[in-house]
């Protein structure tokens, strides 16, 4: 099994709350990590029906029994049972790390917890793989854009599973809209919504125009609003919103839209082998694309909130990332596979503009080394994530 850099941050608020939910897109190894942190916690799926159908006619005498705690799976299929927890919960002594909720539907789960077991349960979010995770296990590929093609879901990944990316991508967003979005839209929609993650697809690493989506999809502006809305719920995109800091400078205020793994976003992009990946039009967004995901899950694994943002002001000028942290970072990113002097003016000028003594310049390229010129640190692919 590969290292879950996020292993540790569950831990740790296991050690915090009676109850844990781990959210995430489906397939990202919610269940494989859970189990694995927690081997002598017993194991419940409610994808048993029989296991089910006991939770559903009495969920207080179900949980009563599992005084030890457990893992419950696809919590979400009894609705029932966070009531029940939440009793339970109040009338017991506080024991953190009692029950980690799982479940495939994320929408559901998260919402029945919020509304039953505020104050006593956490949320963490669990992405596919990462970069580095892939590289301490000795999984990654030798040339980056072999990994920016496959993506880094995890059964890509299971030796003892032989998927081809085409089809496993093809079964995955007919499964993500079956069982995920079929109850949040129209029935008649479905084929339209299919369509409308294409569109989006697009618009990875750009300024989002939502009229532009709806007229290619001959859906409303306010629906695609929701649908946005949708896809950014379940993981499979999220946005950089623009840099508040104008500098004096009149700044845009939309956000810029990110595929979260792109894989699913070539896919998307009937992009068919790497090698059409290498000469598409779409090669610039995909590796931006490709790195903002690598630094969302750097922050995320260890459960702190990313703080990315992007600058660009009304002439044009613009920065792809800046990094809100410890320290500011401006980020450049460029699929370029050599350091060179000029891939850094845009953040030597932002840092410039900003005049923080402790803020940093970083450059992500395609080269394997990563080095320090001139005060701006050129970040080789392979480490990409570290900050």
């Amino acid at each position: 099994m590969i290292n879950r850099h996020a292993k540790d941050t569950l831990l740790r608020y296991a050690q915090q709350f009676p109850v844990i939910g781990i959210t995430g897109p489906r397939q990202s190894g919610k269940t494989t990590l859970v189990r694995h942190a927690f081997p002598d916690k017993r194991y419940i799926s409610f994808d048993d029906s029989g296991i089910r159908d006991l939770a559903e006619s009495n969920p207080k005498d179900f949980i009563e029994a599992l005084h030890a705690g457990a893992i419950i799976d696809e919590a979400q299929k009894v609705p029932e049972i966070f009531d029940a927890l939440k009793l339970y919960i109040d009338n017991s002594e506080w024991a953190p790390g009692k029950f980690i909720l799982t479940g495939s539907s994320q929408f559901h789960l998260k919402k029945n917890m919020s509304d039953s077991l505020a104050g006593r349960a956490s949320f963490f979010s669990l992405l596919p793989f990462s970069l580095q995770e892939l590289n301490e296990d000795g999984a990654l590929p030798e040339k980056p854009y072999e990994l920016i093609f496959n993506g880094e879901y995890p059964p890509l990944y299971d030796p003892a599973k032989h998927f081809v990316p085409y089809d496993w991508f093809e079964a995955y967003i007919d499964t993500y809209v079956e069982r995920d979005v079929k109850d949040l839209i129209k029935a008649g929609n479905l084929s339209t919504f299919k369509k409308f993650i294409q569109i989006c697809a697009l618009q990875s690493g750009q300024l989002l125009s939502m009229e532009s989506i709806a007229t290619a999809t001959g859906v409303s502006s306010p629906t695609i609003k929701a649908w946005l809305s949708i896809l950014e719920a379940s993981y499979i995109i999220h946005f950089l919103t623009p840099d508040t800091n104008n500098l004096g400078r009149s700044v845009v205020k939309t956000p810029k839209l990110y595929f979260v793994d792109t894989g699913l976003l070539c896919h998307l992009l009937r992009l068919d082998t790497v090698e059409e990946l290498m000469l598409s039009p779409f090669k610039g967004a995909v590796v931006e694309t490709f790195a903002v995901s690598e630094l969302m899950k750097q922050r995320m694994n260890r459960g702190i909130k990313p703080n990315l943002t992007f600058y660009r002001d009304s002439h044009g000028f613009e920065v792809d990332v800046i990094a809100d942290w410890k320290h500011t970072m401006a980020i450049e990113i460029k699929s370029y596979n050599a350091p060179e002097n000029k891939l850094s003016a845009n953040t030597r000028k932002y840092l410039e503009l900003r005049g923080e003594p402790e803020a940093k310049a970083s450059v992500y390229y395609l080269g394997d080394l990563t080095l320090t010129v001139n005060n701006t640190k050129y970040v080789g692919w392979k480490d990409w994530g570290k900050e």
